[in-house]
């Protein structure tokens, strides 16, 4: 393994052709000494023959079928020249079959194998000498056919492991999409709902201060409490924006029990506001509970912005596996004609985020004129588990 890796290292960034040249020149030299030994004495010419049989080596990687079928035809040569003076090993060969084991096509390797083993057999002249002519040439080209097999399952993995890191990448970039979503959506829900409150007791306080000084006060408590209550839920958000090891504090979401302060703070901005949260609800998954809380904190907020109600209902109820979130004004609300005309309402930031916030719950939100164009209805279903999912999707 060791020597493997050094030899990957040393050939590493260096021409293919540099690596060819220096076998070329290995094959030759083996060729050379066999003739230069044998016990003939072979003129000149057979020399530049033997030497020829390594020539087309170089190009061996470009041009795979050609540098095999010059290397056999020189190879030939020398064979009928001076038979005696063939090395006992013909590396020229051996590197010449590997290479068309190892990068030709399935019908060229195959048909390759066919014409050496057929001269293997008719082109010796002794059975040791086909036998042993027969283990190199097919040893050759099982150990290219192995090499290319490998390769092959390299390439494979690389790009199963180049996918998978793009899915990761993929992935990854999702997961912080969403997340900025989701802490956009609680900033906008926190800050409007908040800013709100706070403009609607600012604009009122001044008004009523000499005439009515108690409605002042309490206008002002309500701008002091929006804020402070504004204050608390940011620190939540920001909180999971923290390091490790935050307070624990920072991370509960808000819970429906918390509705009843809500509704109470819209109150001393002058909209009445009827709560009916049931009893018995149950266990409410925490990312459940906190859409709903979100939901209703929306939808109080686009009523005081912009519907003129003086008088709005909250409703959470369980039907089964599911939440039902109602909130419903007695506003200006929105002309069924306008809605009809554009196929449905599609409302602002606000009305998106709470289709997003109960889609994020495997739910869906709709929101649009009441009954007969009168005020303005929010509606949500959330599933409150797997139950919740099948109930939905069922109907």
């Amino acid at each position: 393994m060791e020597r493997a890796a050094r030899w990957r290292g040393w050939t590493a960034g260096r021409s293919p052709y540099v690596l060819d040249a220096l076998l070329a020149l290995a094959s030759a030299a083996v060729s050379l000494w066999s003739v230069y030994n044998d016990d003939v004495a072979w003129p000149w010419w057979v020399y530049l023959v033997a030497v020829s049989t390594a020539l087309p080596l170089p190009w061996r990687r470009r041009f795979t079928l050609t540098s095999l079928a010059l290397v056999s035809a020189a190879s030939v040569v020398l064979s009928l020249v001076a038979h005696s003076a063939n090395p006992q090993l013909p590396l020229y060969a051996v590197i010449g079959i590997y290479t068309v084991a190892e990068r030709s096509s399935e019908r060229q390797r195959w048909t390759v194998f066919a014409v050496v083993v057929i001269a293997n057999v008719l082109g010796t002249h002794s059975p040791n000498g086909m036998l042993f002519s027969l283990l190199t040439s097919v040893g050759s080209f099982v150990f290219g056919s192995l090499v290319r097999a490998q390769r092959q399952l390299a390439r494979v993995e690389a790009a199963r492991a180049r996918e998978a890191g793009e899915r990761a990448a993929s992935e990854a970039a999702r997961a912080v999409a969403e997340e900025r979503a989701r802490i956009a959506r609680e900033m906008h829900d926190i800050l409007a709902h908040a800013v709100s409150l706070m403009v609607i007791q600012a604009e009122a306080g001044p008004l009523v201060v000499h005439s009515k000084p108690d409605r002042a006060i309490r206008a002002f408590d309500t701008i002091a409490d929006s804020g402070r209550d504004a204050m608390v839920q940011l620190r939540r958000v920001l909180g999971v924006l923290k390091e490790d090891g935050a307070s624990p504090e920072l991370a509960p979401q808000p819970r429906l029990a918390e509705l009843a302060d809500v509704a109470e703070r819209v109150r001393r901005a002058g909209l009445r506001v009827e709560l009916d949260l049931a009893d018995g609800l149950g266990a409410v998954p925490a990312d459940v509970e906190a859409a709903a809380y979100r939901i209703v904190q929306e939808a109080l907020t686009n009523t005081v912005k912009h519907s003129g109600a003086d008088r709005a209902a909250i409703r959470v109820r369980r039907a089964g596996g599911t939440l039902e979130v109602v909130v419903s004004d007695n506003g200006r609300g929105v002309p069924l004609a306008a809605d009809r005309a554009v196929g449905g309402w599609s409302g602002g930031r606000g009305l998106v985020g709470i289709r997003e916030r109960a889609a994020a719950c495997g739910g869906r939100a709709e929101a649009g004129p009441g009954p007969a164009g009168e005020g303005f209805l929010v509606t949500a279903r959330l599933p409150l588990g797997p139950a919740g999912v099948a109930e939905r999707e069922g109907g």
